[in-house]
């Protein structure tokens, strides 16, 4: 299969349609339940009003996004069984969601805390520990943004469309779109993402085996080719690949409910149990990663041939769908990028302003000021990112991606710990979380920015996400410091008292 080299008018057209469609449900969405967007909680929150149905799409919209539909198929393509650490990973993370979730909404309710930072900075006070969560969840954003973008490139490009204006023009509307109606215009678009993802890989993976000669024989296709590629590829993964593979996906399930989209996602429900609900019907798209990433294999038994592996999906529908089934495919997948990529510039905007500017710049910003300054840094966000594609080499973004999964996760303490225990301390989260990113940072640098580091232990070497061996440093620093300086201030009250 080869790039193609002339416009595919009946997929462009279904791709346009389909694009104009959500574009004026985007800008329609600002009188859907409505609320003044004056205000921050109704802009980034939507109003908390979010009941079961509509948190279940924006959770999954979020969570599940063209990258996914990209990048999942093309790791199986290319390596394997590997690939699918992805299917653990969202199974682990459920129980974590029903678990940990509803509690942190509830604080954040009596808190009127709108981001994560809001409520860490409610529990412990100060400035720093607060805006250094702010700053490490921006920062890991950003490049996750880009890859929406990436993702959306991969498809407008198998329409035959090359060049930058088609990305530039979708973002624009995008961000038009997002200024005008908040967090309710992916909600509400999210409906039309996720039935369309379904439709294509329910189809995919229905018609697909009929044309190649079964599962049987697409599995042994696979099998084969593995075989002949050697190394550390193959449909059953190698016993080197175990300790890699299980602690991605912890880490993975730790730090996805961290990232400022899947937290702008829950808190914008409407009560714990509405979180508590999804975090059981959620896994409903555990069993469509599963079949998406299925779609590597695929490609393998298609003989689908592509100079990068992101080209997978395009290409093998390209290969055996009729066009108007291609432009429905590509506006689904393109459409998967525009839904969480506002989620995360409004994540984003929102930790900005709370958390950065309202305490440091501007202390006696009122409401509605807060509101324009968030609507205006998700514009930014969203052109960052767009910068960020446009004059660096898309493995630049991908690379980015995985840092920032390692410095996401060390926010972990301060948000979920300090929900069962006062124990520690503001002093030792703040040191615990410099500890875990410092460390996470020189080791990843040391890899190449690739997300796993091999640890030697009694003459035998363990692949180890480094997310999650940062993440255990900053613990260990964090429960220490906490420990000292929580005697510090007992002794200082005895003073005191005496």
């Amino acid at each position: 299969m080869t790039e193609p080299t002339s416009i595919n008018t009946t997929a462009l057209t279904i791709f346009i349609a389909f694009f104009a469609l959500i574009t004026v449900m985007g800008f329609v969405a600002a009188r859907w339940k409505r609320g003044d967007l004056s205000q921050l909680h109704e802009w980034g929150l939507g109003g908390r009003q979010f009941g079961t149905v509509i948190s279940w799409f924006l959770v999954g919209g979020d969570f599940y996004t063209a990258y996914t539909v990209i990048a999942v198929p093309a790791l199986v393509y290319s390596v394997g069984a590997y690939g699918f650490f992805a299917l653990p990973y969202t199974i682990i993370v459920y129980p974590f969601v029903f678990a940990v979730m509803p509690k942190l909404w509830e604080a954040c309710k009596r808190g009127d805390h709108i981001t994560a930072a809001d409520y860490v900075q409610g529990v412990f006070g100060g400035k720093w520990l607060p805006a250094a969560i702010a700053v490490t969840g921006i920062v890991a954003t950003m490049p996750y943004i880009a890859l929406q973008l990436v993702g959306m490139q991969v498809v407008i490009k198998s329409l035959g469309i090359g060049g930058e204006l088609p990305l530039i023009i979708a973002f624009v509307i995008l961000a038009l779109y997002t200024y005008a109606s908040g967090l309710r215009a992916p909600a509400m678009i999210a409906f039309v993402k996720d039935i369309m993802i379904y439709i294509v890989v329910i189809a995919a993976v229905c018609w697909i085996p009929t044309k190649l000669g079964g599962y049987g024989a697409l599995f042994d296709t696979a099998d084969k080719y593995f075989a002949a590629k050697g190394g550390a590829t193959g449909i059953l993964l190698k016993p080197s690949q175990f300790t890699a593979y299980a602690t991605l996906a912890l880490g993975s399930a730790l730090a996805a409910f961290m990232y400022p989209h899947t937290m702008t996602g829950v808190l914008s429900s409407s009560s714990a149990a509405t979180v508590k609900k999804n975090a059981i019907f959620l896994p409903a798209y555990t069993v469509l990663l599963g079949l998406i990433a299925l779609l590597g294999y695929m490609a393998i038994a298609a003989g689908v041939h592509v100079k990068s592996a992101s080209d997978v999906v395009p290409a093998l529908f390209l290969t055996l769908f009729p066009s108007w089934f291609v432009g429905f495919a590509a506006a689904a997948i393109a459409i998967s990028a525009l839904v969480p990529a506002a989620i995360m510039s409004i994540g984003a905007a929102n930790l900005f302003t709370r958390n950065l500017y309202k305490p440091l710049i501007a202390p006696n910003a009122t409401p509605e000021k807060e509101a324009s300054n968030a609507k205006l840094v998700s514009l930014v966000v969203k052109f960052g990112a767009l910068l960020f594609i446009v004059v660096l080499p898309t493995h630049y973004a991908i690379d980015m991606q995985l840092l920032g999964g390692v410095w996401i996760l060390q926010i972990f303490p301060a948000v979920v710990f300090s929900l069962y225990t006062r124990r520690l301390t503001s002093s030792g989260l703040f040191l615990g979380w410099l500890a875990g990113i410092s460390l996470g940072t020189v080791l990843a640098a040391e890899q190449g920015l690739k997300p796993v580091y091999a640890l030697h232990f009694a003459g035998a070497t363990y692949p180890t996400y480094i997310g999650l061996i940062a993440l255990v440093v900053n613990i260990v620093v964090t429960v220490v410091v906490s420990a000292v300086t929580a005697k510090s201030r007992v002794g200082q009250v005895d003073v005191a008292v005496r």
